[in-house]
């Protein structure tokens, strides 16, 4: 009876003596296991944001090249974690740094001096008037400057244009004070080739350094051509603010030796009337006892050409504005291949506001396009503040309300 009594015994002190080392080598393995970084899947997460520099100053950085890092990158202290994303654009790179040039390598590392000094050299005196000959309003209302660089492809028979970057944008955000900038561009007077640039986030120092090329443009056709860039804030709420614009007429500017760097200063956005723009129709009334305001867009004319067999496909989208905030919007059916449209179409608005003070009307005439985005043939606004037959249009039915009174309107540039 006793020999069962001590293997038992034994048998216990056996089984709490392993499962006490087995607890101590999990807590070991677990310690261990703490001190460790976590997996390099985080950091291309974040776009090339260094998380641990101690321990990864020589790995390979993901979404960066180790170049430009190693030029652009502060130096930060050890055992710090610094995440600076605010101020940082969407490719993860801080906007103020030098960028990355992809067109050719000359251009790499270029600063604001470096395309004055090259400018002395290669632009003409008549190229930059916009820049020396400035108003006295232009200079207290600074909207920056635009970076960009033109050159020729005799080989291809291209136009190529580079825009480098912009400096000292207006924040057009008032609540972070900072803007979320891009860049259109066309090549008038035919408006044929239009291309954007990305949008940059929280940045009003935005570095785009993107390449467009245009195909089938002769040499001697560049001297009656104009560029024409526009910068704007998008805004995912509403219309995307426009900072300004800059014109660059090609006439007397030589490209023949070579890729030419060029700053230009950028100015306010000039709402140009234009008689080929056609004309619109409207008619409106106002309700002041049920606070309604009825629209109805009649007719158009005079639309000019838009594609490629000499006739449009216009419409019109109406859009009602509260305090510069679009609370509604209609349109109207397409009408095919004409330049005088009938569009006899009535749309009803309830005003969310006594009277008409804060609350304007804009009219886009717009070509369809199944294969492309539909462009802006023209526009009109109606309100308070606008000048010229709208304005007198919209005086009128404030003070006759009930009554419906129909004007033709100028179409302006879209």
């Amino acid at each position: 009876d006793e020999i069962p009594t001590v293997v038992g015994i034994f048998s216990a002190f056996g089984l709490v003596f392993s499962v006490s080392l087995f607890a101590w080598i999990c807590c070991q393995r677990k310690s261990s296991k703490s001190n460790k970084t976590p997996p390099y899947k985080f950091v291309h997460v974040l776009k090339g944001v260094d998380i641990y520099p101690e321990n990864l100053n020589s790995k390979k950085k993901f979404g960066a090249d180790d170049k430009s890092e190693t030029k652009n990158k502060s130096v930060m202290p050890k055992n710090s974690l610094h995440l600076d994303l605010e101020k940082r654009d969407l490719n993860g790179n801080f906007p103020k740094t030098a960028p990355k040039t992809q067109s050719s390598p000359d251009l790499e590392n270029l600063s604001p001096k470096h395309f004055a000094e090259r400018n002395k050299d290669s632009v003409s005196p008549d190229s930059l008037k916009s820049t020396t000959s400035l108003s006295s309003e232009e200079k207290q209302d600074k909207l920056g400057t635009l970076f960009f660089s033109l050159e020729y492809n005799f080989e291809k028979k291209a136009f190529v244009v580079n825009i480098k970057e912009a400096r000292g944008l207006p924040a057009m955000d008032e609540q972070s004070m900072t803007s979320d900038p891009y860049i259109k561009m066309t090549i008038l007077p035919e408006k044929k080739h239009k291309v954007k640039t990305r949008v940059l986030r929280k940045t009003l120092d935005p570095a785009f350094d993107e390449t467009f090329t245009f195909y089938g443009i002769p040499y001697s056709q560049l001297q009656d051509l104009t560029l024409h860039f526009t910068i704007l804030s998008f805004d995912r709420f509403s219309r995307d603010d426009v900072i300004g614009e800059v014109l660059i007429p090609l006439a007397g500017i030589e490209l023949s030796g070579g890729r030419m760097l060029m700053d230009r200063e950028i100015i306010k956005r000039n709402v140009r009337k234009s008689s080929g723009r056609g004309e619109l129709l409207i008619s409106l009334c106002y309700q002041s006892t049920t606070n309604t305001l009825t629209v109805v867009v009649l007719k158009a004319r005079h639309l000019p050409k838009s594609d490629v067999s000499g006739l449009s496909d216009p419409y019109v989208k109406v859009n009602l504005y509260h305090a510069k905030k679009r609370i509604s919007k209609k349109k109207t059916h397409v009408k095919k291949c004409t330049p005088n449209a009938v569009f006899n179409e009535l749309f009803v608005f309830d005003i969310p506001c006594e009277g008409l003070d804060d609350i304007s009307i804009e009219f886009l005439v717009l070509d369809s396009d199944r294969g492309s985005r539909n462009e802006v043939i023209g526009r009109l606004t109606l309100g308070s503040s606008a000048e010229g037959t709208a304005g007198e249009h919209w005086k009128e039915i404030c003070e006759y309300p009930r009554r419906q009174i129909a004007k033709w309107h100028m179409l302006c540039d879209g």
